[in-house]
């Protein structure tokens, strides 16, 4: 980059605070990346089923890779138009206002501590009402059963949140508290439709459920939009230069934005640890009949977008299973070639339930499961099988997803390391009958909280301008006959009832 570009302001900041690694990434006016840095940071497992994080080590590795992103491309605060935050979502900080000091470990989304009190909420029938106005479940992946954890066991903590003294916070929250050094409490629509206190229809917190979860309002965050005009900007400080922070998201919804999914009916799936599906379901959430997620997918000048969200468990989990469970493979990387060298999986099926199954099924009991083994099965096999595996769940995911909203699906676009993966996406494709799209940028949830911030300020004038920016790396056509992929998928659902049928014998 050369010191004209620097110093045109003509830059975007994306700060990409995931769960294990905080990274910050430097975008120019065609949306790309000009300079990258990411920090792991330490994962905290205190307790069997417990997952922490130091919000500290979060903030100072977040701040460590800001610093050296533009050292990275020559550039300095003031060469930078506006900022945009994305994050892990759930995740749940307890702070001192005054200090910006937190005052227990963050509980991270993946940690299922609370599963005890969601239980009895169940009991006591308050699933329905809870699922009506959030559009969740009730479950301790979500941040408000956290809350009321840290409250209760933190000394002190309820009477000080009562008072005013203490903060709640998901990532983003937390990072703008102390970007703001202190001066801001805030939160976006999306991460905050992740709490199971946001009411979708009156698009503010619900009174009921915080009174249900013990939670004082004063210790929330000022929900604001995800895509903010410079006017309404948080101003935020980084080497003492005020920024406007104009884009806020959670990772998933800033994936969909990043992925330019702006019309009813468009979706992404991210191949990551997981899969995470999101369908743009318009102006209005979709409740669903498969136990799939409602959420906000963008707030803009006021006005909430929906988005149906599902999610696999395991995903690129499966082939990390053949590496290190298995030993099949040495690397991820080796596993395409091992499953290219045969030419199907010799009718072996792979479900890997290891830890239950997601969307749509939800079933904790099942477990994981390899059928159609004989003597001719080999590694090869196996490993084309657990790829084939991961695109079977995505495929029942979607499905539930194109019946729920009644939308038809034109084609899937894809991101995440998995999406690297060409025999993957191909059969992808086969299973759903439609195009599957891999994009060049595969940055696509930081380049989401970027593009949300250029918009905010000005730097792009229309999403169809952000959508001229989204270019195709790699188009996978379905090539299998619809009636085979209905033959393959009956193989995969009689896999699916033995692995469901298995805890139950």
């Amino acid at each position: 980059m050369s010191a004209t570009d620097a110093s045109s302001g003509k830059f975007i900041l994306a700060l990409d605070a995931g769960t294990t690694s905080s990274r910050s990434l430097v975008f120019d006016v065609r949306g790309r990346v000009v300079a990258l840095s990411q920090r792991e940071f330490t994962q905290h497992f205190p307790q069997p089923g417990w997952v922490e994080h130091d919000a500290i080590e979060i903030w100072e590795t977040q701040r460590a890779t800001m610093h050296e992103a533009l050292r990275k491309c020559g550039a300095e605060p003031r060469d930078l138009i506006a900022v945009g935050i994305t994050n892990q979502r759930e995740t749940t900080v307890l702070w001192e206002r005054a200090t910006g000091r937190p005052v227990a470990p963050a509980i991270v989304w993946q940690d299922r501590r609370t599963a005890p009190q969601c239980a009895a909420l169940r009991a006591a029938g308050h699933e329905p009402a809870i699922s009506t106005s959030t559009g969740l479940l009730l479950d301790p992946y979500f941040s408000a059963t956290k809350m009321a954890w840290l409250l209760e066991h933190v000394p002190g903590a309820r009477a000080r949140a009562w008072a005013g003294e203490l903060c709640f916070g998901t990532i983003d929250s937390w990072l703008i508290h102390q970007l703001t050094r202190g001066r801001r409490h805030v939160t976006d629509a999306t991460n905050a439709s992740r709490t199971m206190l946001f009411d979708l229809a009156a698009d503010d917190w619900n009174e009921r459920l915080l009174h249900l979860f013990g939670i004082p309002r004063v210790a929330l965050p000022t929900i604001v939009d995800s895509c903010l005009a410079t006017a309404d900007a948080v101003e935020i400080e980084v080497d003492g230069f005020k920024l406007p922070l104009t884009g806020i998201a959670g990772d998933q919804q800033a994936a969909l934005f990043g992925q330019a999914c702006f019309t009813p009916g468009m979706a992404k799936n991210t191949y990551g640890t997981g899969c995470f599906a999101l369908m743009n379901v318009g102006d209005v959430p979709c409740a669903s009949r498969h136990r799939l997620l409602s959420t906000v997918a963008l707030r803009r000048r006021g006005a909430s977008r929906f988005a149906l969200e599902g999610g696999v468990f395991m995903g690129g989990a499966t082939v990390q299973w053949l590496r290190d469970g298995l030993g099949i493979i040495q690397s991820s990387g080796e596993v395409e070639a091992l499953a290219a060298s045969v030419p199907d999986t010799g009718d072996v099926y792979l479900v890997p339930a290891f830890a239950g199954l997601g969307a749509p099924q939800w079933d904790a009991a099942a477990r994981g499961t390899i059928v159609g083994l004989t003597r001719g099965s080999n590694r090869a096999h196996i490993a084309r099988a657990a790829l084939e595996s991961i695109a079977f769940q995505t495929a029942d995911l979607v499905d539930a997803m194109r019946e729920d909203a009644g939308h038809a699906l034109a084609e899937l676009r894809v991101d995440g390391g998995a999406a690297r993966n060409d025999l993957l996406l191909q059969f992808q494709a086969d299973l759903l009958g439609v195009p599957v799209l891999r994009p060049t940028n595969t940055e696509t949830t930081a380049f989401g909280a970027a593009a949300l911030a250029g918009l905010g300020a000005g730097l792009w004038q229309s999403e169809e301008e952000i959508a001229s920016l989204w270019s195709l790396d790699r188009r996978f056509e379905p090539r299998m006959s619809r009636a085979a992929a209905a033959i393959r998928r009956a193989r995969w659902n009689e896999a699916l009832a033995r692995s469901r049928g298995w805890a139950v014998q």
